[in-house]
């Protein structure tokens, strides 16, 4: 769906012809919608009310015609998939229950991980609570997972009363002042078993009383969506969806709008198997990525979540003032950071224009930088503490040592010195014009 719409946006943008141009955009809108599974008779209500706000309104005199229709495409697929604001995920009160429901395999219990992390992140004290009875090895999973994001796991493996131990391991997490406490009960094995899983989470928010219930959904189940959420919210006093698997299948689209429709809340998605990769779902950042536009917030606060990020802003803010020099301990520094934000090819989806206005990276070329980041780093590894912070003393000889210690050629680690070289060229052009604008505005005063 991603490429497909993106594509519109481009072939719309490139056609000089602008009547035509919308004609075969909204054909092309429709097209990558319905084969992403969202339902025809929602796709054909959204195309309809792009057409009738193009009927009715007028473009303002600051904004080309063209610009105004994407502006238009864009606020009506916000609304399409949940409306204008981004859901509240932080807790309106401590300490804060949030009790997890879902079917068998749909990634409940990777999810509940996942949104323990999330809060963790935050700065919250959070502790798990081991409640699905249902599957075997579901006790042993979540205690791996908080082995592996250091958040604490209670449960009974050898109780099947699911009440009574959600409703023990709470009391536990509350007597030691932790501030928010999430339950992973048990899935079931199909979507035609919902009754019972219904059944199982009332029993257990009448006796834990949770703030917030929380249906986790696979995107890959497309419009049967509608039906599970449906109930979910009818049935739940308080409730909100997790949708996962959000990076790879073709029926996001079809269970995104599927929900929505339903008037339950999206207030997470799951963008692939990592602990980490967990967005707080907008509607407006979904869209402006659908269209090309990218999602530069998303970068900054995946930039935010990594330690040392303040660390690395302040030093290139430093080198920009003149006030110290950029070395390869910083350069290394910046790598790491950019591995923790994930995948190359997800982070420069959220690039804004990169979709729409430059040519897309290809995934050899995505591969392809990943592959250079890794051997950059590894010559980096190669390197010792004076060559990292004087790049200068680095020879022909170094070079050659260098690139046997990385297990990569020469002409490798010569690649590395250039890019290092062409970064401090950029930041003194930087500082450079910092420095025009200020004695320009000084004259003008």
């Amino acid at each position: 769906m991603l490429d497909n719409i993106k594509d519109a946006v481009k072939k719309f943008l490139g056609n000089s012809s602008y009547d035509k141009a919308v004609e075969e955009f909204i054909k092309d809108l429709q097209k990558a919608l319905i084969t992403s599974d969202v339902k025809v008779s929602l796709v054909l209500s959204l195309s309809n009310r792009i057409k009738e706000r193009l009927a009715k309104e007028k473009p303002p005199s600051v904004m080309e015609r063209k610009e105004w229709f994407i502006s238009i495409v864009y606020e009506e697929l916000s609304k399409f998939f949940g409306g204008d604001k981004a859901p509240n995920v932080l807790p309106s009160k401590l300490p804060y229950t949030i009790m997890m429901v879902g079917v068998q395999g749909s990634g409940k219990t990777t999810s509940t991980a996942k949104l323990a992390y999330f809060y963790k992140k935050k700065g919250y004290k959070v502790g798990l609570v081991a409640a699905d009875t249902y599957r075997p090895a579901a006790y042993d999973q979540l205690v791996q997972l908080g082995k592996q994001i250091q958040v604490p796991v209670i449960g009974d493996p050898s109780s099947k009363d699911a009440v009574s131990i959600s409703l023990k391991g709470k009391e536990e997490f509350l007597s030691q002042k932790f501030e928010v406490i999430i339950i992973d009960t048990a899935g079931r094995h199909g979507y035609g078993e919902e009754s019972s899983l219904l059944e199982e989470m009332q029993s257990i928010y009448n006796a834990v009383k949770p703030d917030d219930v929380i249906l986790v959904i696979d995107a890959s189940i497309g419009q049967k969506a509608y039906d599970l959420a449906s109930k979910f919210h009818s049935a739940a006093p308080i409730g909100s969806i997790l949708i996962t698997k959000m990076d790879g299948t073709a029926k996001g689209g079809g269970a995104l709008s599927a929900v929505a429709a339903t008037g339950a809340q999206i207030k997470f998605i799951g963008t692939g198997e990592r602990v980490t990769e967990l967005e707080v779902f907008d509607p407006r950042r979904f869209a402006s990525r659908l269209l090309g536009m990218g999602d530069i917030n998303t970068i900054i606060e995946k930039m935010k979540e990594v330690d040392n990020y303040e660390d690395l802003q302040k030093k290139m803010e430093d080198v920009i003032e003149g006030k110290g020099k950029l070395t390869l301990r910083d350069i290394y520094k910046q790598f790491i950071a950019l591995r923790k934000m994930g995948p190359l090819s997800k982070i420069l989806q959220h690039i804004p224009g990169l979709g729409v206005n430059l040519p897309s990276p290809s995934e050899d070329q995505v591969k392809l930088g990943e592959d250079k980041i890794k051997k950059f780093m590894a010559a980096m590894n190669s390197m010792t503490y004076k060559e990292l912070d004087n790049p200068s003393l680095i020879d022909r000889s170094r070079i050659r040592r260098i690139a046997e210690g990385a297990g990569i050629t020469a002409e490798e680690v010569r690649e590395l010195m250039k890019q290092y070289e062409a970064t401090n060229k950029m930041l003194k052009t930087l500082k450079k014009r910092k420095k025009d604008l200020e004695r320009m505005f000084g004259n003008m005063e």
